[in-house]
């Protein structure tokens, strides 16, 4: 590591990100962000603005900033981070080099969680290659960013690419923590989404489940890890048809995430917008558009105009006002929700083409739409 020129402030500015650290574990955000932003001010005194502690400290701040739903700041210390290891000279050590490719590989997430695909990607597969090169094939470094470039698979409808990625991760760290570890939990998280998107449904209950088990027995059953579980737990089994169950394991999670993160945040969003569909299937569509828009609402505040996100919740509400023969608000609902898919996603993407089946379908049953459908590709 480059040497630093103050050893006392060093140590206190150390002290301050591990209390961050674990501030953020307890899902104390604000505290946490408040420690970080210390430490970092200490340590940019000490060491200067761009060694590459003041980086380490600045992508866990950004990751509680992220955490916080404000997103375009998280951004801004996500590259100045990546700035910082940029400018680094080559053979400082692994310490450097394994910084290195976490600030990579979480700016490449971040950039896929904001669907930039694109760009999300030339980071993340920049960092398994530095990874692979520094550790080896079966290192956890290589496991994390397998895991980060699973998500991205998945986002764009890459699901084969997307399995392999998750499942090589899931090796790497069973190998290195055993089968009941909290990282071995995220990999059986994702492998449900995965499941779920595919519409595979019956073996997606199976890894969430896992990874609700794991992780719930590690952290108890309230922490919002545990709800974003019990969160896809309930998406699988509402495709099940056990209504009931997943009602309850929705609302769960939502009392969790709530409380810990406020009612504006996007977990809040996502499963306002997951049991807006479950009580439409239900027969209330009151309160499922109440719901649907609540998730709108809070998606438009916290996403880029572009998100798919926004798009899949639009394109449920329009469903819903299809349902109620409310069909010009349902063509201009998916007529949005169409447009932002177009430009977010592969034309083979499931969502973009469940959507696409219910506006093709709209149009048939009310011809006077025709005129003024928008393009939609061939």
């Amino acid at each position: 590591m480059i040497p630093r020129t103050d050893d006392a402030l060093v140590n206190q500015a150390c002290r301050l990100h591990h209390q961050a650290v674990a501030a953020r574990t307890a899902s104390d955000l604000a505290a946490g962000e408040a420690l970080a932003r210390e430490a970092l001010a200490l340590m940019e005194r000490a060491a200067g603005v761009d060694h590459p502690d003041v980086a380490n400290v600045l992508l866990n701040l950004a990751g509680l900033i992220e955490d916080q739903t404000r997103y375009a700041e998280a951004e801004t210390c996500y590259r100045r981070a990546a700035a910082i290891m940029t400018a680094q000279p080559a053979g400082l050590g692994e310490d450097v080099d394994r910084l290195c490719i976490q600030v990579w590989g979480r700016l490449g997430h971040f950039l896929c969680t904001q669907a930039r695909y694109d760009e999300a990607e030339s980071h993340l597969l920049s960092a398994l290659e530095q990874a692979q090169a520094a550790f080896g094939t079966e290192a956890l470094e290589v496991a994390n960013v397998l895991n980060a470039l699973g998500i991205l698979g998945k986002y764009t409808g890459r699901f084969d690419v997307a399995e392999r990625r998750y499942c090589r991760a899931l090796d790497i760290l069973e190998a290195a923590y055993g089968r009941e570890h909290v990282e071995v939990a995220s990999l059986y998280h994702n492998l449900g989404g995965l499941e779920h998107a595919r519409g595979r449904y019956a073996e997606g209950e199976l890894h969430a489940r896992r990874s609700v088990e794991i992780r719930e027995r590690a952290l108890g059953p309230d922490h919002p890890q545990v709800a974003a579980d019990a969160a896809a737990l309930a998406a699988l089994v509402q495709e099940l048809g056990r209504d009931d169950e997943a009602e309850a394991l929705y609302q769960r999670a939502l009392d969790v995430f709530v409380r810990v993160y406020g009612p504006e945040h996007y977990e809040v969003a996502f499963n306002l917008g997951n049991l807006a569909a479950l009580v439409h299937q239900q027969g209330d569509p009151a309160r499922a558009e109440e719901l649907y828009r609540r998730s709108v609402a809070i998606k438009e505040r916290l996403l880029t105009p572009e998100h798919p996100e926004l798009a899949l919740t639009l394109g449920n509400l329009a469903v819903l006002h299809a349902d109620q023969g409310r069909d010009e608000e349902a063509d201009e609902t998916y007529r949005r929700a169409l447009a932002i898919f177009e430009a977010a996603v592969p034309p083979e993407h499931p969502h973009y083409l469940t959507c696409r089946e219910n506006y093709d379908a709209l149009r048939a049953t009310f011809p006077r739409l025709h005129p003024r459908a928008m393009p939609i590709g061939p």
